[in-house]
């Protein structure tokens, strides 16, 4: 049986070493070319004649435009609408990334810590340095609860920042996390099925039929979760932005 692992390693396609330092293009640099291409090229051709009857096309970019600035609106208020572009592009984003791993041979980048991990410090960052410059020190007063007892101080200040500093671990660990997961069960049922076809032969058709249709079942259940993962990693990336609009809601 194939290495379930063996679709997560990253291998450089153009070695590119420069000052000691590693940058070369690689499998995960070019799966994400090509999501930007994808995703770029689809919304561009679809918005292409605005006609007033939409095509296919194009009532699915508009409805991605609304999806997103609903959410939008109704996590952060009108006072979002400067966070649409950040927003539009992080879900896409993720979610080329999610969608295209499905695709056989492809590499799923959304699977790799370092890429969500990334994605999650864009927003901390976001929050942190238009919190400070709009609100100034009293930024830091999102720490202190309204209503809360001075006495109290000292255990919910700590456990505030605590969870302040701690999202952009559980949001970049809840979409790596399930994509890996997702993606391991995938490859693992799949190997059952050949291991099957290969050890029986002939007689291995029905039993290696089973994990095969378990599989199928897999991969649509995969699609939703990759759907799924991208409105949660948005929809969270919306309620943290609040902050630099609204401290206290």
């Amino acid at each position: 049986m194939a290495d379930p692992l063996h679709q997560f390693v990253v291998t450089p396609i153009i070695p590119i070493e420069i000052g000691g330092i590693d940058l070369s293009f690689t499998n995960s640099s070019l799966w994400m070319v090509i999501g930007a291409v994808l995703s770029t090229v689809f919304l561009t051709m679809s918005m292409k004649r605005k006609s007033l009857v939409p095509s296919r096309a194009q009532a699915m970019a508009e409805m991605m435009y609304e999806f997103i600035a609903g959410m939008v609106r109704e996590n952060i208020g009108t006072a979002g609408r400067q966070y649409f572009p950040l927003i539009f592009t992080l879900f896409m984003v993720v979610l080329m990334g999610n969608l295209l791993g499905l695709v056989p041979y492809s590499f799923t980048y959304t699977s790799h810590l370092i890429v969500t991990a990334a994605l999650a410090l864009v927003i901390f960052f976001t929050v942190l340095v238009l919190g400070v410059a709009r609100h100034g020190m009293h930024f830091f007063s999102l720490f202190v609860p309204p209503g809360v007892p001075v006495w109290l101080f000292p255990l919910i200040i700590p456990i505030e920042l605590i969870s302040f500093l701690i999202r952009p671990v559980t949001l970049s660990v809840r979409l790596f996390a399930n994509m890996m997961a997702g993606h391991l069960m995938l490859k693992v049922f799949a190997g059952f099925s050949v291991a099957m076809f290969a050890a029986l032969g002939a007689k291995g058709l029905v039993p290696g039929l089973l994990p095969l249709a378990f599989n199928t079942i897999l991969t649509a259940f995969e699609l939703m979760i990759a759907l799924i993962h991208a409105y949660v990693f948005t929809v969270l990336s919306c309620i943290y932005l609040k902050d630099t609009v609204d401290l206290h809601h």
